[in-house]
This record gives C-alpha cells, sequence and structure tokens, in this order.
C-alpha cells in the first residue's frame, strides 16, 4: 500500500525562482506523521471467527479481516513500547454485519477515548501516549468485518469526521475518559435528602454527592417501587442511596449512572429495562450489603460497567433468566474491584447473552462468568457452569486477580 507525496524543489535568486513538481511513491510504513502506526505494531482481541485474524486489521490490506464470534467484541493494536497516537481509522469489509455502537479505549488505563454510534471512519481524540489501542464493538446487527484499524499520531489519510457522543439512543451525553481505578475507599456524605417516593429524572441530575433517603422496606421484595427512575437517555450523578432505597435505580431506556453508591443493595441496586438494543453505562461508584444481584438487565442490548467497586453481593451483573421477554443481553465489564461475592456476572447462554470481561479484581472462590439456561417466566433457569474464551464468556484468566 503505497500513498504519493509531493515534493516540491525550489532554487533561484532573490528574482528568480524555478519550482518542479515531484511525485514519489512511498510506502506506508516510512516516517512521516501521517503514517498508519499500526503496521509496525501486533494485534490481539476478545474472540475471532473462524478463518479470520487479529493481524489482519494491520497487515495493510483491505482483502483480509478481522471479524468477532459473534455480533460484539474488540480488537487491539499494541506495541513494545509507547506510542503517541490521536486518530484512528476503521475500515469495513463488506458481507458482515452493521455497527451500531462502539468505544475506542486506551487499554493501558481503561479510559474510553471516543465513542459513537454507526459505522465509523476517522476517530479523532485527544493525543495520548499508550501500549494499546483497542477498537470495541458494543452493538452490532451481526458480526462486523473490521478489514483495516490505522492509528495515526496526528490526522489520518482519510477526511476527518468527529465522532458522536455514545449511541443515538442513548447517554445525551458520553461516559467520562476515565473513571479511575477503585480503591474500596467509600465517600463522605455532602448532606441528605429525605425521599418519600420515587424521583423521576430526564436530562441530568447531580445529586452533589449528597444521600437520599429512603423508600421501601430493605427486603428482598421485587414490589417496591424505585428510588429513582430514569428516563431514556438520562444521567443519573453523584448521588449516595441511604437505605432503604427501595428497588434502587430504574433505566426505563438507555442510562448513564455516573459515580453513584448505593450504601445497601436491598433489592437490586439498579434494573436496566432498556429495549431499543443501546448501551447503557455504569461509571465509577460503588455499593455494598447486598444479598443478589446488583445490576438487573430485564431489556435487551448492553450494560457497560467500569470503575466500580461491589462490597458484599450475589452476582455484580444477572442478564434475567426468566423474563417475559428473552431478549439477547450482553455486558461489559472493565476495571472493578469486587469483595464478597459468589460471581462477576451470569449470562443466559442459550438466549445468545455475551460478556466480555477484563481487569477484574475478585475474591478467591467466585464465579466470573455463570453461564445458565434462561426459561419462560415463572419458572427457574438452570445452571451451566463457568465459561471462559468461549463467545459467550469473552474473558481470560489473565485478565483476573484473585484476592
Amino acid at each position: 500500500m503505497k500513498r504519493p507525496i509531493a515534493l516540491r524543489w525550489v532554487a533561484g535568486g532573490a528574482t528568480a525562482v524555478a519550482a518542479a513538481a515531484i511525485t514519489l511513491m512511498l510506502p506506508v510504513s516510512s516516517a512521516s506523521a501521517a503514517d498508519n502506526l499500526s503496521l509496525s505494531g501486533g494485534a490481539d482481541g476478545s474472540s475471532k471467527a473462524s478463518g479470520t485474524s487479529y493481524g489482519n486489521v494491520k497487515d495493510g490490506s483491505t482483502s483480509t479481516y478481522w471479524a468477532p464470534a459473534s455480533s460484539t467484541g474488540y480488537v487491539s493494536v499494541k506495541w513494545g513500547s509507547a506510542m503517541t497516537v490521536s486518530s484512528a481509522v476503521i475500515r469495513q469489509a463488506s458481507g458482515g454485519g452493521s455497527i451500531s455502537a462502539w468505544r475506542l479505549l486506551n487499554y493501558d488505563n481503561g479510559s474510553v477515548l471516543a465513542s459513537g454510534s454507526g459505522s465509523p471512519s476517522t476517530i479523532n481524540f485527544t493525543s495520548t501516549s499508550l501500549k494499546k489501542l483497542t477498537f470495541e464493538i458494543t452493538s452490532a446487527s451481526s458480526a462486523p468485518r473490521i478489514a483495516e484499524f490505522e492509528t495515526y499520531a496526528s490526522g489520518g489519510s482519510t477526511p476527518t469526521t468527529s465522532p458522536t457522543t455514545g449511541p443515538t439512543t442513548g447517554p445525551t451525553t458520553s461516559p467520562p475518559s476515565n473513571p479511575g481505578t477503585p480503591t474500596g475507599s467509600w465517600p463522605s456524605s455532602a448532606g441528605s435528602v429525605s425521599v418519600s417516593g420515587t424521583i423521576s429524572v430526564s436530562g441530568t441530575f447531580d445529586g452533589g454527592m449528597k444521600t437520599y433517603c429512603c423508600i421501601g422496606d430493605g427486603s428482598q421484595s421485587e414490589s417496591q417501587d424505585p428510588m429513582f427512575e430514569i428516563a431514556n437517555g438520562g444521567t443519573l450523578q453523584n448521588v449516595i442511596l441511604g437505605s432503604p432505597a427501595g428497588d434502587g435505580v430504574h433505566c426505563l431506556g438507555t442510562c448513564t449512572i455516573r459515580n453513584v453508591w448505593w450504601n445497601d443493595i436491598g433489592e437490586d441496586a439498579a434494573t436496566f429495562l432498556q429495549t431499543n438494543g443501546g448501551t447503557s453505562y455504569v461509571i465509577g461508584g460503588g455499593a455494598k450489603n447486598g444479598s443478589d444481584k446488583t445490576f438487573q438487565h430485564n431489556g435487551n442490548g448492553t450494560v457497560n460497567i467500569s470503575g466500580f467497586y461491589l462490597n458484599g453481593a450475589g452476582k455484580l451483573y444477572r442478564a434475567c433468566g426468566n423474563c417475559t421477554n428473552s431478549y439477547q443481553r450482553n455486558v461489559v465489564v472493565n476495571n472493578v474491584l469486587l469483595t464478597g461475592v459468589d460471581y462477576v456476572v451470569g449470562i443466559n447462554t442459550n438466549w445468545g447473552d455475551t460478556a466480555t470481561i477484563t481487569r477484574v479484581t475478585v475474591n478467591s472462590g467466585a464465579v466470573v462468568c455463570g453461564m445458565y439456561k434462561g426459561v419462560a417466566k415463572g419458572s427457574e433457569p438452570s445452571y451451566l457452569g463457568e465459561g471462559w474464551n468461549t463467545a459467550n464468556c469473552k474473558v481470560n484468566k489473565s485478565d483476573i486477580t484473585y484476592r
């Protein structure tokens, strides 16, 4: 793959200038600022469809490609030493699925550099020094085909367009660039707010780190009202939920829950009811004193959990195994600290659920990716066992730290 570069030779004195244009065909791997850095790096990813390879995204050829084993997954380019990158170009091969939501991640620290909806082309972001850059597909019609994942120190080789700020059906603002690594510390309350009924949230609700209390009876009854009910596209942030908190938080569509803390999980910390196929985000925050699920996913689409701390619960996440509608559900878990849990996630493999799990610290003995057989409402799902490196459980043992 070559790129024409025009060089102009200029000669002459103060009054005479002679110029000639010379066009050279130089390989893309030459050292100009617009070179594709991926060509000098390596590649890996979450999964790959039969006959595809991670290396195909950085071989300089659009006739080869990588595709995930299912509709979601991620592929990374990486280098032995840090590279400064400010843009990426995603080139798709024909015949694959259509991307509906994606993220670009600094794999070194888990930060989100850009996110958007639809099939991306050129993605610009703040210039960043990193060793590994990840393109993550969080929603697609079927397995997309990524022919090239190009990276550049400045600009790209195609006209640039700015990324959108999250799924068009999802949050009205993009997730923060880095929720930070959870430490297990708990925030101080900035005051108290008395709650007598469900608080409806549309747009962004910022609680100023005050404690909102109380609603419900603190039991496992599913008939309790939520303390917060977030409309589609809404954001709840900087809130501490006191005890009891009823049925926690309900997301009626896709939503963002940012830096929210549950003093007592109660029935569930949050329930995701979205049916628009988009992605909801849990960014930072923490929860404690639970006996069953922390995040319950009843709708479809994807729930993305990052930078979260959990102390004491049955599961961090559960895809509903016996709801009225048997959707395919996806979860992405990255950079979380869990203590006193039985499972990290529980998914229903017979419905095509997927779990992409990276950078988890968890207590010994916990099941990381629990596989279930989902059933009709009124029955109980059966447990199938723990999955590693499968089409449903996209997790490597090297990404899990037990303590």
